[in-house]
């Protein structure tokens, strides 16, 4: 059987995986791609496996804070999970890759079917729900660099790569800043922790940077 590539579904015993493999599609998301917007209806669900979605809260119609990263340890569209039909967040693909894509209806037919895969998305909510308190409460209380540390450790985890696309407009979503998040990177690469050149980030130093982070990453790491 060939190795897969989400956590969540490789948790799944192989029958309930088995049944429900009719209904993924994989499919190559691209980076930017908008999946879902707030209070628009959720039409189908995603298992990252080289992809990575950040989710973000949109306040005024065009401030966005990232609150949440989904990637291979998750499932995107975790409100169809917990009977909502519409999401309270922007879907955005932070990082391009691979998924698997399941439409909305044969999701929910399959979780009232499958008490594995609710408990593992039982699991997948409490780790999301601890994610989002852990972030709101970093945002709050930690200075900028640490935060950017932080959050390039928590998405080199969940791509498993040293090596990220990374804009401007993605850094100030994650610190919930304007310019001043690509200052805090240029302080980084000056530390030779990372290498940031035309939209991408490379790690050079990761003890380094997790020195550098604040202590919320060790409780942000994935399962």
């Amino acid at each position: 059987m060939t190795a897969i590539a989400n956590s969540l579904l490789a948790a799944l015993p192989r029958k309930d995986y088995q049944r429900l493999l009719s209904g993924l599609v994989p499919v190559e998301l691209g980076f930017g791609d908008v999946l879902y917007e707030p209070g628009k209806p959720i039409r189908d669900v995603y298992f990252p496996g080289q992809s990575l979605v950040s989710l973000l809260t949109v306040v005024e119609g065009h401030l966005a804070l990232e609150v949440g990263l989904v990637g291979r340890d998750g499932m995107v569209g975790i409100p169809l999970a917990l009977g909502i039909d519409a999401s309270p967040v922007r879907a955005l693909v932070q990082g391009g890759g691979a998924a698997l894509r399941m439409n909305a209806a044969r999701f929910r037919r399959e979780l009232r079917r499958s008490p594995p895969l609710q408990r593992a998305l039982n699991r997948y909510v409490y780790s999301l729900m601890a994610q989002i308190s852990q972030t709101a409460g970093c945002n709050r209380f930690h200075v900028v660099q640490a935060r950017l540390a932080r959050w390039l450790l928590m998405t080199r985890d969940r791509v498993r790569s040293a090596e990220f696309r990374m804009t401007h407009q993605f850094l100030s979503h994650m610190l919930g800043v304007r310019r001043v998040g690509v200052t805090e990177a240029g302080a980084l690469q000056r530390r030779k922790l990372i290498e940031y050149r035309r939209g991408h980030i490379r790690i050079l130093d990761h003890r380094g940077l997790q020195n550098a982070a604040c202590a919320c990453y060790e409780g942000l790491k994935p399962s």
